[in-house]
C-alpha cells in the first residue's frame, strides 16, 4: 500500500497527541475525528510500521493501545479507575443507568458525596476530599476522558475503556452457579484491572 502523506492533513497533530496517551473524541476534536475517520486506513498503516496500534472505537474515541504506561499514566489510572468505579456504584445505587454516563453532571456536591460515601476507600489513595478528586478529573481532562464545561465536569466517551474493563471483571469474578457469591472490594479489582494486557 502506497501512502501519500499529503492526504494525510493532521498527521503531525494526531501522532503528537495519541503519542502522549491522549484520546480523540468525536465530538469535542471534531476535526481531528473527521480527518482520522476519512483516512483510517492511511492512518492506521503508517503508525502501525511505527510501532503504535491505532483503536477507532464506535462509540466515538480513539487512542494508542498499548500494554506499557508510564508511572504517571498508570498512577493516574489507577486513581482514575477508582473513582469511576465508586462513581459507576455511586449512580447505580441512586437509579441510574450506568451506559449514559455522558449526561451525568459531576459537579462540586456530588463530589463532595462520594468523599464522604466512600471515605475510607479513597483514603486509602489519598484521594479523600472533593479537592482531590477534583484534581484528578483535571488530570484526566488533559488525556481525553473528561471535559470541564459550566462548573461542572462531564465524563466523555473515552470512559467507556474503564466500563468494558469493569464488566469484565465483574463477569470474570461471577462463581459457578453451585459456589456462594462473595463481592470482591474495588481494591482488589484494580489489582486485576492493572494486570490486564490494555494499560490505560
Amino acid at each position: 500500500m502506497t501512502l501519500d502523506l499529503k492526504q494525510l492533513a493532521q498527521l503531525q497533530t494526531l501522532f503528537k497527541a495519541l503519542s502522549s496517551g491522549i484520546h480523540i473524541n468525536r465530538l469535542q476534536d471534531t476535526e481531528l475525528w473527521m480527518d482520522l475517520e476519512k483516512h483510517y486506513a492511511g492512518y492506521e498503516s503508517l503508525f502501525s510500521a511505527l510501532g503504535f496500534a491505532l483503536v477507532m472505537d464506535g462509540r466515538g474515541f480513539a487512542y494508542f493501545k498499548t500494554e506499557q504506561a508510564s508511572s504517571y499514566t498508570g498512577k493516574l489510572s489507577r486513581r482514575l479507575a477508582l473513582f469511576l468505579m465508586l462513581l459507576f456504584e455511586y449512580q447505580a445505587d441512586q437509579g441510574l443507568h450506568l451506559f449514559q454516563f455522558q449526561q451525568w453532571r459531576v459537579d462540586g456536591p456530588l463530589l463532595e458525596a462520594l468523599s464522604q460515601h466512600y471515605h475510607a476507600l479513597l483514603e486509602a489513595e489519598e484521594m479523600a476530599s472533593a479537592q482531590a478528586l477534583s484534581e484528578i478529573l483535571d488530570r484526566a481532562a488533559r488525556v481525553g476522558f473528561t471535559l470541564f464545561e459550566d462548573g461542572s465536569y462531564w465524563l466523555l466517551p473515552a470512559v467507556h475503556r474503564y466500563l468494558d474493563l469493569f464488566e469484565e471483571l465483574a463477569q470474570a469474578d461471577k462463581p459457578d452457579l453451585d459456589e456462594t457469591v462473595t463481592a470482591s472490594s474495588p481494591l482488589d479489582a484494580l489489582g486485576d484491572l492493572e494486570q490486564s494486557e490494555e494499560a490505560l
